[in-house]
């Protein structure tokens, strides 16, 4: 009788614990956070100091609240210049909402200028040219493998923008490493000044620190999809296990990169101790 009584509490034991992280990892799937990283460097305009930009990244057609409340709330609490989406709008090949994508958009630039480049998931769905088309229509600045600058009391940086490496038709370029170099090759210029470089891919972080880019946003990584204390991601597109770069602020001489655990999923429904965010990244100018 004892040892039967002693079965039942430690099956509902058991049971109430696994209720337990079920709901845990449900909540933490949601529970989008702003998390704020600052940048300094001598090589930007004074006029620049202070300057923030929030970075929104693998959205997946995911709507935090009804019509993304939850997530244009936050995004206008960090009061940001500027705006940068780093890829995977839409979801692909299934369920691509290009409304709700468009939707997010349209309030998103009521807040401040946005800038997008594309991730590997836009290049599977045959709905990106909708994509491309609305963004562009609603004053989106769209980048693909193009440039754009800022300005602020007369001063400017530059913004560049890789179209991800899955769109590449050249047969000669054997992997993406390549197709970056290709593209950088042509986007970066020695007079651009302090320059950001919007790509989707934080695993060619050596290639963006060679063309000695200043700071580089980046996503696609989901944060490692599961993370561990003192550990990091476990496992991220395009690096395999416990992933170099996962998330969070990361140098190599005078370049940065920021990488954004995202918002959304995409092959993996849900993600454990790796809360969906909202990056937002203050420069300042070391001459200041």
């Amino acid at each position: 009788m004892q040892r039967r009584m002693k079965k039942r509490l430690v099956l509902g034991l058991v049971a109430a614990l696994l209720v337990a992280v079920a709901v845990w990892i449900a909540w933490g799937d949601k529970a989008l956070e702003l998390n704020t990283y600052a940048v300094t460097s001598d090589r930007l305009p004074d006029a620049f100091d202070g300057f923030r930009i929030a970075q929104v990244s693998d959205l997946h057609n995911v709507e935090m609240g009804k019509d993304n409340e939850r997530l244009l709330a936050l995004l206008e609490e960090a009061k940001p210049d500027a705006i940068v989406i780093t890829g995977d709008m839409i979801a692909s090949p299934r369920n691509t909402r290009v409304d709700v994508a468009l939707r997010f958009a349209e309030r998103a630039l009521v807040i401040a200028p946005c800038y997008y480049v594309t991730g590997n998931h836009e290049e599977k769905t045959a709905k990106y040219a909708d994509l491309k088309a609305g963004l562009l229509a609603l004053g989106v600045v769209v980048l693909e493998d193009a440039r754009a600058t800022i300005e602020r009391e007369g001063e400017v940086i530059t913004v560049l923008g890789a179209h991800d490496p899955s769109f590449n038709a050249d047969p000669t370029l054997p992997d993406d490493e390549a197709v970056m170099d290709a593209k950088l090759k042509v986007l970066v210029r020695e007079d651009d000044g302090y320059t950001l470089l919007l790509s989707h891919r934080p695993e060619l972080f050596e290639v963006y620190a060679a063309y000695g880019v200043d700071l580089v946003f980046s996503g696609h990584a989901h944060g490692g999809q599961f993370r561990l204390p003192l550990v990091g991601g476990v496992v991220a597109p395009n690096q395999g296990l416990f992933p170099k770069y996962d998330a969070g602020l990361f140098s190599e001489g005078e370049t940065h990169m920021v990488i954004s655990r995202g918002i959304g999923n995409s092959i993996l429904p849900f993600r454990v101790n790796n809360r969906p965010e909202v990056v937002l990244v203050e420069l300042y100018s070391a001459t200041r």
